[in-house]
């Protein structure tokens, strides 16, 4: 290992206690980090990447784990130490950033004492000291107005906001080396774009050395100097991140590299394709195609749902958060239409509005022809056998107390659209469309992986036979690979049951693989509209511009190219309770394609 290196590991391994037996979870794996150096630990779920920083850290958990090796930073053995001397290193010469802040920062104190309170156990500082030093930090990572939120609590913070102050809590001892573990994993594009550019300013400045923990090969080409790419507890390759990219040998890496959406991948087709699961692999052929003067499925017309916000008994009315407004879109059989923007943007409500899971304020949701916003709760519950909805994340929308053959079966039982002696070859049937085994349907959902009960909810919502699936960000906790197939499972899906999809989503890379049409939204209303091709190819709203630029490209060669990343949170939706919308104009562009403004 190198003199120079400000963190040096030597055959680390660590073991789990499982089942009457030490399990190694981390195989011996070697590496180095140099003075604003960011080396890339790349993995899926499961591949001992976050064990290894939490080895690190002195954080795996006690008396059901042991590790050993060497992990020196700045010449000093971080495992032979003990807890409290640990204790010390951790948070003055290393410090971690998590990858979800709202399940680290602490919801009853304000993020002002939270980063002071680090300031005073590890510097000495007094209250008002630390406090002016937590303004710095707020400041430094761009925290608007930090002067002023010093005082509020992080749920008054947006996820990006919250991940700054992480990172402000983190540098607030000035650390040697910063282990970021999946820190922008549940971020929008936008807002990922910015930390990493964050990060990499501050690594500059503070001459940090950096361990960025990940599964997405785009995030590693834009931050990464050298990666190691993980599998099953083992360094299977390493390497300078331009050659990982250019030259990767083992077939593992090659599988994640070729599972990246990748921006304008898909110029000169005009239909959604399929992933291919290795490099090398030959580009599968386009997918469906939709009749373009077939009736549409679903017709949405000026779909509204505002939100009052305060009010009640004795209090006047606050103001109204306009989550949706006045939404206009159709759909046809065997057509994905995809909803895009971040979080705020109205789109996640616009899926829950049509459904009736939100009672929409006002607007027509025509299914079939046929008005959904007038029947009553019985007669909903029998459409919605024609429209079903995926969402983010399977393991909440799943019972734990239900094996998931119940759950899959639960629709059939609910419409008696099955005998209870066929339910059973049934349920086998759907497991097997989705790549499951039928022998799972006695598990419970704890025992299979993300993209697994993924799988299984997309199981129970074919169950009932839907003409439409709304798919609410279903793919956007899945690991990279796991992702592409999940897509690929949904597409064939469609080819094979004309399904009609609408798909929700931030990833504007994913976006332009699955769809046919595009519909871009920000504070709850359509910006822009049109063909997958004429709004990728000839994108003329300034919002739909910024969300493109922002993808990170699976190309380290370009990571310094010229964007536009000025920090920004989505503006609030919320109005005065008089507020009147403007009327907007719509532009066309091309056909199919229209701008709003």
């Amino acid at each position: 290992m190198s003199n120079q290196a400000i963190l040096s590991v030597n055959n680390l391994v660590t073991e789990l206690y499982h089942e009457n037996q030490w399990r190694p979870v981390v195989s011996g794996i070697s590496f180095d980090i140099a003075p604003r150096e960011t080396v890339a630990l790349v993995g899926e779920s499961g591949s001992g990447k976050s064990m290894t920083a939490l080895s690190l850290m002195g954080l795996t958990p006690k008396r059901i784990s042991r590790v050993r090796g060497e992990a020196r930073l700045q010449g000093v053995d971080l495992l032979s130490l003990p807890a409290q001397q640990l204790r010390q290193h951790r948070g003055n010469e290393m410090a971690m950033i998590f990858q979800e802040p709202m399940t680290s920062l602490n919801p009853v104190h304000t993020i002002g004492f939270q980063i002071a309170e680090a300031l005073r156990m590890h510097r000495g500082l007094s209250r008002a000291a630390a406090r002016s030093e937590a303004i710095r930090l707020l400041d430094r990572v761009q925290i608007p107005s930090a002067s002023s939120r010093v005082g509020e609590y992080p749920h008054k913070f947006s996820g990006g906001m919250r991940q700054r102050v992480m990172i402000a809590m983190a540098l607030a001892c000035q650390p040697r080396l910063l282990i970021a573990d999946e820190p922008t994993t549940a971020l929008d594009v936008t807002i990922q774009a910015q930390i990493l550019t964050l990060i990499r300013n501050i690594q500059e400045e503070d001459g940090m050395a950096v361990l960025f923990i990940t599964h997405d090969m785009g995030v590693v080409a834009e931050i990464a100097g050298r990666t190691l790419v993980m599998y099953k507890g083992s360094v299977v390759e390493q390497g300078a991140t331009p050659e990982i990219f250019t030259s990767a040998t083992h077939p593992y890496t090659r599988r994640l590299l070729a599972a990246v959406p990748r921006l304008g991948s898909m110029k000169g087709t005009s239909h959604p394709r399929p992933f291919s699961l290795m490099v090398g692999d030959a580009e599968p052929a386009e997918h469906i195609t939709v009749q373009a003067h077939s009736a549409p499925i679903l017709e949405v017309k000026g779909l509204t749902t505002r939100f009052d916000v305060g009010g009640g008994l004795l209090r006047p009315l606050k103001g109204r958060v306009h989550a949706v407004e006045n939404v206009s879109f159709d759909l046809r059989p065997g057509e994905t239409l995809s909803l895009v923007g971040e979080s705020g943007s109205g789109k996640s409500t616009t899926g829950r509005s049509i459904m009736r899971l939100i009672e929409p304020t006002a607007g027509s949701v025509k299914l079939c022809g046929e008005e959904l916003m007038n029947l009553d709760s019985t007669e909903l519950r029998r459409r919605r056998s024609r429209i079903q909805m995926i969402f983010q994340a399977p393991f909440a929308s799943l019972n734990p107390r239900m094996q998931v053959g119940e759950s899959i079966a639960e629709p059939l039982v609910i419409n008696g659209d099955v005998s209870t002696s066929t339910i059973k070859d049934t349920v086998a049937q759907l497991l097997q469309r989705v790549g499951l085994s039928p022998d799972v349907a006695s598990r419970y959902p704890h025992e299979f992986s993300g993209g697994q009960r993924q799988r299984i909810c997309i199981a129970r919502a074919l169950s009932v036979n839907p003409q439409v699936i709304v798919a609410d960000e279903a793919v956007s906790a899945l690991d990279v690979s796991i992702k592409a197939q999940v897509i690929n499972l949904l597409m064939a899906l469609q080819a094979e049951l004309g399904i009609a999809y609408l798909f929700i989503s931030h990833d504007m890379a994913v976006v332009e693989r699955v769809s046919h049409r595009v519909a871009v939204m920000y504070l709850g209303e359509i910006v822009e509209i049109g063909p997958r091709v004429s709004v990728f190819g000839n994108p003329q709203h300034a919002y739909t511009r910024r969300l493109m630029e922002a993808v990170p490209i699976a190309d380290p060669a370009l990571r310094d190219r010229p964007r536009n990343l000025a920090s920004h949170e989505l503006a609030s939706a919320m109005r005065s309770p008089g507020f009147v919308p403007p009327t907007r104009r719509a532009r066309q562009v091309a056909e199919g394609h229209y701008v709003y403004s």
